[in-house]
């Protein structure tokens, strides 16, 4: 207790510091109401069901006819969808359903809506297709005439009064003249269309197949709508003339097999125009038909259209509720279901309220009773966000759902996160820009968020409240490292720098001092003097001294204080990171984890990379030139070899250094083998006093967590462990089945702390991203900025001023806005999740689903995509 009273820093104030207390009830529900009551809970959305009929196939559950009823309204809903939005209409969006529907009524409207629209469907297509062949068969009529009227037009009169002597004097028409001889068989034709792209091929083959004995004559006709496809087509009209019924069967077959469309065509000129005047007519009467068939169609999927959406709402809920409903077990009386479900504590009310109102409205003169039920289950987990948090607990839940009741990452990376990001990002003229961008999605979200924006705008949009943190600690860390576009600025004053003689006097000029009146850079050049920093003078007022912009020593300075910026935050965060896993511990009351894990890892990490930390704050309070490189390598190589004075930072450092050495070393099999001995012994202790072997409630993770991962149903303190100590071990779900294995214990204790020896040294190594994404960063600005605007600058050319200017705002934003601020988010993101994370996050949890109504849209576009 006097711990907890000591480590209570008002975490537990903070609404997501842990999930909501969730509570299991059983529901006893008259079945004559029990689907009033489902929508009335669906309506609140605070219950997750539990399926209680698992072993039960979907096909032999209660109200699986139902289900399949849902289904099929919901196939023909998409049929409707479909024709609505091929028709060019859009449906009604309504937010709830206007009116009552019974399922019964609607299933049969639906019904007779889909046999009236299939119905016209055929029927229009069937209508198109005729008037297509109608409008092929003008098309054959006018240009296969033409074929023939100009055959006629070349033909000599005294053809027909002549026998025929075997010879052709008039190529353009010989089967003319062959088609009035006694002693040749008549001469037949086919007339038709095909599509343009088959026309070479097909003559090729008609040629062949008949040996020559054809004459095909075709022209263009541009293009025309395919009785079969319903769709434009570049055609043909074509004409065989041939001899002889072999011929005329092979025709056919090469035109059924190249889809050609025959017609017939009449040789008499007086009958093709009579069948013209006729095909023109039915034209005219079919395309009236059609037109009042398609008025007829449009008025129907109005009325479809705007109820789509109200009965699409309707089908969806219906689905939903005899799906839960299919989760309740029915009475051996078959009058009441049993149901039960997950509930937040505070929502109780709620929910009981909820169900009296589903019972004043229902018929029934039972009510549903509600009852808490103890269990071993582990309950979801759930957390209550707004739209600023949600996009730091995405974060977070990326990695894994947190286990029930466990320290939720998301309170601290709400600041953590955007600040590492803002390190590696660190410019405030980036920083505005990514300002301005955040600040107009939180002005206009009214806006966007009722707009489809895609996949990409829509994740962008989801972080805006993220980004706009990002942006706001990337213009802190751009005032530190006082870069603006990679410029410096004078922000806060002139440099600190003095120019000096090199005897250490200051550079006079009438008097004064030349520093404040001339450029810094100046100083070497024109007055031969250096730049110092007097020893009585105060450091810059805030971040960087711009004086270090341009140098050559820029490099190492930035390099140096940046690197060892890095070692220190890192060290920090991960031992928040371990300090989450008190905090865990204190709330469980695992005792043991904190003597055998906490304790140890909190000694390993610190006194090794905490021991650097404060180094390099004395090295940089005091001034001296220690080598802190050597200071580590030799603290390990040499523990205990004398130190020059000269480098010494702290009073008998060496001695200091063996002794944490030791004690480092120690703590590792500290952090081995306590922890799976006690347990060993607790176990055997357990198996004595029952006399037989006792069956645990959990595996080695409910020994090992002591209730971290058992359910607390009232949320008070937590229930004695199966030990009967109240305290446990470490890490849950590492036993074998229900019975305690000293061996797998101890296995994964050893991988635990091999892992985390390892993590200590690559963990703190990997932090060291801050810097190399810092640099990274601010030499490409510096690169864009002097290679490509100042450059173009320098020509003195407007043209090619533009031109640079142009180059250096595409690389602005498409290389360190887009890019290089993608790759920082991805390296922030890793540090929280292995660095941070990995030291307490279990993330073995399951969320919070509650039946309602309001999320059913959403995953059922979710489970289509």
């Amino acid at each position: 207790m006097a711990l907890n009273k000591l480590l209570d820093f008002g975490f537990d104030e903070i609404e997501l510091w842990r999930s909501e207390e969730m509570e299991l009830v059983r529901l006893l529900i008259p079945s004559e109401s029990a689907h009033d009551t489902v929508v009335a809970l669906g309506e609140v959305g605070l219950l997750q069901f539990k399926d209680l009929n698992t072993e039960k196939s979907a096909f032999q559950r209660t109200y699986a006819n139902q289900v399949k009823r849902c289904d099929e309204m919901a196939r023909r809903l998409r049929f409707f969808q479909e024709q609505v939005e091929k028709a060019g209409l859009t449906p009604t969006v309504r937010t709830s359903p206007s009116g009552k529907h019974e399922l019964d009524d609607l299933e049969n409207r639906l019904e007779e809506l889909e046999k009236e629209l299939i119905s016209m469907n055929e029927n229009t297509e069937r209508l198109d297709r005729t008037y297509n062949e109608l409008v092929e068969l003008q098309v054959v009529l006018e240009h296969a005439g033409k074929f023939f009227d100009k055959a006629k037009a070349g033909v000599r009169p005294d053809a027909f009064e002549r026998e025929f002597s075997g010879a052709q004097e008039n190529p353009d028409a010989p089967l003319l003249e062959l088609g009035v001889q006694e002693k040749v068989a008549r001469v037949g034709f086919v007339a038709g269309t095909i599509p343009q792209e088959k026309v070479n091929a097909f003559e090729r083959l008609l040629f062949r197949a008949t040996r020559g004995n054809m004459y095909l004559r075709q022209g263009s006709v541009g293009e025309v709508k395919d009785p079969i496809t319903n769709e434009s087509v570049s055609k043909h009209v074509f004409v065989i003339f041939f001899a002889g019924d072999r011929s005329r069967i092979k025709i056919m077959k090469i035109c059924e097999a190249f889809g050609a469309n025959r017609y017939p065509f009449p040789d008499d000129p007086a009958r093709q125009r009579q069948m013209d005047s006729e095909v023109t007519a039915r034209i005219r009467e079919l395309q009236t038909t059609i037109d009042a068939g398609e008025r007829h169609r449009k008025a129907l999927l109005q009325t479809i259209a705007a109820n789509l959406d109200e009965w699409a709402t309707l089908v969806r809920r219906e689905k939903a509720v005899y799906h839960t409903l299919n989760k309740m077990n029915v009475d051996v009386t078959s009058k009441v279901l049993v149901a039960e479900a997950w509930v937040p504590s505070v929502s109780k009310a709620d929910v009981q309220k909820a169900l009296r109102d589903s019972a004043e409205t229902s018929s029934t003169q039972l009510h549903v009773i509600m009852q808490p039920v103890v269990t071993h289950d582990s309950p979801p987990t759930y957390y209550r966000t707004n739209k600023f948090t949600q996009a730091f607990q995405n974060i977070v839940d990326s990695y894994g759902i947190a286990r029930y009741r466990e320290v939720n990452p998301a309170v601290l990376t709400l600041m953590t996160f955007p600040f590492l990001f803002a390190i590696m990002f660190g410019d405030f003229g980036h920083a505005i820009i990514m300002l301005a961008v955040a600040v107009a999605m939180v002005a206009k979200e009214k806006t966007l968020s009722k707009m489809d924006l895609g996949d990409m705008f829509g994740m962008l949009f989801g972080g805006r409240y993220l980004i706009l943190m990002m942006g706001l600690y990337s213009l802190y860390t751009g005032l530190i490292y006082n870069e603006f576009f990679s410029m410096p600025t004078y922000i806060f004053g002139r440099s600190r720098f003095v120019c000096m003689n090199p005897d250490g006097s200051d550079i006079m000029e009438n008097g004064v001092s030349i520093t404040n009146s001339i450029d810094p850079r100046d100083c070497k050049h024109l007055y031969e003097g250096v730049l110092k920093m007097p020893e009585d003078s105060a450091p810059y007022v805030f971040g960087v001294d711009p004086i270090w912009h341009g140098r050559k020593t820029e490099l190492p300075f930035l390099n140096s204080m940046k690197m060892k910026m890095s070692i220190l935050i890192g060290v920090t965060h991960m031992d928040f990171g371990i300090l989450n896993t008190l905090f865990n511990n204190l709330y469980f009351r695992d005792r043991l984890s904190i003597i055998c894990e906490f304790i140890p890892q909190m000694i390993f990490l610190n006194f090794l990379f905490g021991y650097l930390s404060i180094l390099i704050v004395i090295k940089w309070c005091s001034g001296k030139m220690t080598d802190l490189y050597h200071v580590m390598i030799y603290m390990f190589l040499s523990p205990g070899a004398p130190m020059d004075p000269k480098e010494e930072l702290i009073s008998g450092q060496s001695g200091l250094q063996v002794f944490l050495v030791l004690v480092a070393f120690i703590a590792i099999p500290w952090m081995l083998l306590p922890k799976p001995l006690i347990l060993k012994k607790r176990h055997e202790a357990m198996q004595a006093a029952k006399g037989h072997s006792v069956e645990l409630t959990q595996n080695y993770g409910a020994l090992a967590d002591d209730e971290e991962s058992r359910h607390r149903p009232h949320g008070g303190a937590a229930q004695p462990s199966a030990g009967g100590h109240g305290e446990g071990g470490g890490h849950g779900g590492h036993g074998h089945g229900d019975h305690f294995e000293f061996g797998e214990v101890m296995v994964h204790q050893m991988i635990h702390t091999i892992e985390f020896v390892l993590g200590a040294v690559s963990n703190t190594a990997s932090y060291l991203r801050l810097w190399a994404l810092s640099l990274a960063h601010s030499q490409l600005s510096s690169v864009f900025f002097d290679r490509v605007l100042m450059l173009t600058i320098s020509l003195n050319s407007p043209f090619f001023m533009i031109i640079g200017f142009f180059v250096f705002a595409c690389a602005t934003l498409g290389v360190l806005m887009i890019m290089e601020s993608l790759s920082a988010f991805l390296h922030a993101l890793r540090l929280h999740w292995v660095e941070y994370m990995g030291k307490f996050y279990k993330g073995d949890g399951y969320r919070f689903a509650p039946f309602c109504f309001k999320d059913l849209k959403d995953k059922e576009e979710a489970a289509s995509s």
